[in-house]
Order: structure tokens, then C-alpha cells, then sequence
């Protein structure tokens, strides 16, 4: 198999569109959204795995859970909605909750990292 073959099952996360104007608008919209049980915005725990927006300023959200057994499963959608809809120029919000791949530790930002101690 050479590299440019995706393994079975391998996990696929579509970029962000990072290059769009309401980008940033997004990013910090999702960063008002906390995890109940983690004293961290969603964004800085790594939860938010996809950005999209389309040229009809469609935002699209695809983003994961610290556990599928999360209490807040059926909320947390609605709350990262909520926060995004009112943004300037955005059409609609779609948030997809995916488990694949599993969010892990790792995927803290550093800014997550500081403020629990693991820095």
C-alpha cells in the first residue's frame, strides 16, 4: 500500500474551511461552548473536528464527544448551533456528532492542555 491509499477504515476528517471570512467567526462561536464535565471550551478540547462552509455561507459542523456515554450527547448539537446561527452572514448550521475517530487526549490544544494542569 503506498501512501496516497486511505487503510480500511481508517478514520477521515475533511478539512476545514479555514480560508472562509466567517472562519474565525465560527471558531470563536464554538469556543463559547463548554464540555459540562471539562472546565474547557469545546473548541480547546478538540471536539470540533470539522469547519465547512460553503460559498452560500452554509456552515457545516462535524465534531465528537470526550465519550459516547457523554450525558450532554443529545444537547451539546443545539448549544453548538445556538451559538453559531446568530453570527452575521451565516445561512444555516448543520452539526453532525461523529464518533470516528474517537476523541482522545492528545487532541487537547495547548491552551486546553494549561488550564488543566497538563502543562
Amino acid at each position: 500500500m503506498d501512501g496516497n491509499e486511505m487503510m480500511e477504515g481508517a478514520p477521515i476528517i475533511q478539512p476545514s474551511t479555514t480560508d472562509h471570512p466567517l472562519y474565525d467567526a465560527v471558531v470563536e462561536a464554538c469556543r463559547t461552548v463548554h464540555d459540562p464535565e471539562i472546565p474547557v471550551n469545546i473548541y480547546d478540547l478538540g471536539l470540533v473536528y470539522t469547519i465547512a462552509i460553503d460559498a452560500e455561507n452554509n456552515v457545516a459542523i462535524r465534531m465528537t464527544l470526550t465519550a459516547p456515554g457523554c450525558p450532554v450527547a443529545g444537547e451539546m448539537p443545539g448549544w453548538v448551533m445556538d451559538a453559531v446561527e446568530p453570527i452575521g452572514g451565516v445561512k444555516s448550521v448543520d452539526v453532525e456528532l461523529v464518533w470516528d475517530p474517537p476523541w482522545g487526549m492528545e487532541m487537547l490544544s495547548d491552551e486546553a492542555r494549561l488550564e488543566l494542569g497538563f502543562m
